[in-house]
């Protein structure tokens, strides 16, 4: 079985680090907030905000996703 993939290289272990999975799963819950405050609220002021506030967690999520391409 010389043909096996190793997933042992340098590039598998940076992308398997657990803090690049802890941020995306703090950007995941902060896009949740911005979208529960997107429809908890009916202020256009609230709305923008929270609007802020989901693109801010995906922004944070992307970072992630990134994170593990560049290993």
């Amino acid at each position: 079985m010389e043909n096996e993939l190793k997933h042992n290289t340098e590039s598998m272990k940076a992308a398997n680090q657990p803090g690049i999975y802890k941020m995306m799963i703090f950007g995941v819950l902060v896009c949740m907030v911005g979208t529960y405050a997107r429809f908890a609220f009916d202020s256009w002021v609230l709305s923008l905000v929270s609007w802020i506030i989901l693109f801010i967690g995906a922004i944070i999520c992307i970072k992630g996703v990134f994170k593990i391409l560049d290993a």
